[in-house]
């Protein structure tokens, strides 16, 4: 026993869930068996086998058959051997820069703030992360040299090259970035009630929103989600002095919806969800709850299902979370057209009331939230003192925070308003009397310098990012708690059992934060105005 003799191990493992090319592992050294790991071998299929050769440390001979199912973190030993991804972005000019791969250890935190990962406690899981995808997006993009357009959608789309956006928003015919040419609605035919006159071909020109849809799916796929501002002018009462639906042409707006599933389906594009109106009853068409639960209840959630089309439906989305708490229960308490809701959207105009989200949520825990809307914009006086578009980096940080609460209130997807416009904050449509003004300049996730060419990446765009590259669709938002006065802390879990951490730090100096995960803690510095993304 005094010689020692390196012997082997073989294990199989069943593949579970996800590939590997190399694992580490470390069993305890308490155990009377010790292994080094030589090689590893995953077969890339579900159903498919984990082989691994150890070379034992331990004099004795032995082979031990095991069956081993591996998952990120799935043991304290693992967590300690198991590298750390981090990637960050900051104001010293990080841009999703990959750093030094980290590991847990079983020190105890000594400096710095200590935030807990408890991944027994589970909340909502999440759909998606994006923005809007409108005609002043693809006019501008346009403007650019062939190679620079496809840069740029892949820098938004494609998930291992740039942000990999996960859920986006198109409008239903015109709206105020819908630039490529006057007010528009699919049938603007007065009394068309069959549709005949119907047609979604501005949609599909160079600068339209379906080309523009089409272009970006090449990246990478993402939900698609579309509200209306308005239906045709001669649906409604009076465009100018009553903007509200009649309810004679509800059957025919039923048609009008259901029509533009289809038409949008037969041109290789699926609305995933469909919202009935955009800020409707104060800002846009000037309908009521009431007669939205009607609408939805009576004529467009049966037709929509009639038509047997995957598209699920969205409550329509109040410009406000607090609007948004007083509004809803009139539909959503009503069991006949609750049924047909599968998304709860709202906006985030207000600019703060995450606790009315947090309300809704626990009132409707069955119901995914959407916080599918918000910007800057010049029009609304927000914010009072910049200038749009805004250009530093620096700025990211109020989204950043932004995503943060909505988050932490339960929304399961966060998407922002105009993913592309030019250096002046446009182009934007004007029609007054359907509530674009002149001027409209807004802040976009992408500034594109027609004259230059320069591209701008802002700091929206990174913020955001890092959300929807490294939180997909399916992971699942995990308990954290501690605290830290500037820095913010929220975790995920993967479907495949790997974890995803996201770490804010708000302050003009560097910080020191632990994480702890399953008994064993990892220390990080955050650089100062950054965001950290530590994934294992």
């Amino acid at each position: 026993m005094s010689q020692r003799v390196p012997h082997t191990l073989f294990l199989s493992a069943p593949y579970c869930k996800r590939s590997y090319s190399w694992v580490e592992m470390l069993l305890d050294s308490r155990q009377c068996l010790h292994y080094e790991l030589l090689f590893t071998r995953a077969v890339p299929f579900r159903g498919g086998f984990m082989s691994l050769l150890l070379r034992r440390a331990q004099p004795a001979a032995l082979i031990v058959p095991l069956v081993l199912c591996f998952s990120f973190g799935f043991s304290a030993q693992a967590l300690n051997a198991q590298a750390l991804k981090v990637h960050v972005s900051s104001k010293a000019g990080d841009r999703l820069t990959r750093k030094a791969d980290l590991r847990f250890t079983d020190a105890k935190p000594t400096v710095g703030a200590t935030f807990q990962i408890n991944d027994s406690v589970k909340y909502q899981k999440m759909d998606g992360f994006g923005a809007s995808l409108m005609e002043a997006g693809i006019i501008t993009l346009n403007t650019l040299p062939a190679d620079k357009q496809e840069e740029v959608l892949r820098s938004l789309f494609d998930p291992n090259y740039g942000a990999g956006f996960t859920a986006m928003k198109t409008p239903i015919a015109g709206t105020d970035f819908q630039s490529a040419g006057p007010w528009y609605t699919y049938d603007d035919t007065p009394g068309d009630i069959e549709m005949k006159n119907f047609s979604v071909e501005r949609d599909f020109g160079p600068n339209g929103v379906g080309t523009y849809i089409l272009r970006a799916r090449k990246y990478g796929a993402f939900a698609l989600q579309a509200p209306m501002d308005y239906p045709p002018d001669w649906m409604l009462y009076d465009v100018k002095k009553h903007q509200d639906v009649e309810p004679k042409y509800y059957p025919a707006l039923a048609k009008y919806f259901v029509r533009y599933l289809k038409e949008y389906k037969k041109r290789g594009i699926t609305i995933d969800y469909l919202s009935l109106f955009n800020e409707p009853e104060s800002v846009y068409t000037k309908i009521k709850y009431p007669e939205i639960r009607v609408l939805l209840r009576d004529f467009v959630g049966p037709a929509v299902v009639k038509s047997g089309l995957p598209t699920k439906m969205m409550l329509s989305e109040a410009p406000e979370r607090a609007e948004a708490y007083k509004r809803y229960p009139v539909v959503l308490d009503d069991p006949a057209a609750r049924k047909f809701v599968s998304v709860v959207a709202y906006h985030g105009y207000d600019y703060k009331n995450f606790d009315k989200i947090a309300l809704l949520k626990a009132k409707y825990p069955d119901l995914p939230f959407w916080m599918d809307e918000f910007c800057y914009a010049y029009e609304a006086g927000i914010p009072p003192t910049k200038k749009l578009p805004v250009y530093e980096f620096d700025d990211g940080d109020y989204w950043g925070n932004t995503i943060f609460s909505d988050l932490e209130a339960g929304t399961s997807a966060w998407l922002y308003w105009n993913a592309i416009l030019d250096e002046t904050g446009g182009p934007w449509a004007v029609s007054v009397v359907h509530g674009n003004p002149d001027p409209n300049v807004q802040h976009p996730v992408v500034i594109i310098n027609k004259a230059t060419h320069e591209v701008t990446y802002t700091g929206t765009y990174y913020y955001l990012a890092h959300f929807s590259k490294f939180v997909r669709p399916g992971a699942v938002r995990v308990q954290t708690t501690g605290k830290s006065q500037g820095v913010r802390v929220i975790a995920f879990q993967t479907p495949e059992g790997g974890f995803v951490v996201q770490l804010l730090n708000s302050l003009n100096s560097d910080g020191v934060v632990n994480l702890v995960s399953r008994g064993r803690t990892l220390g990080l510095t955050l650089p100062a105005r950054s965001i950290t993304t530590a994934t294992w």
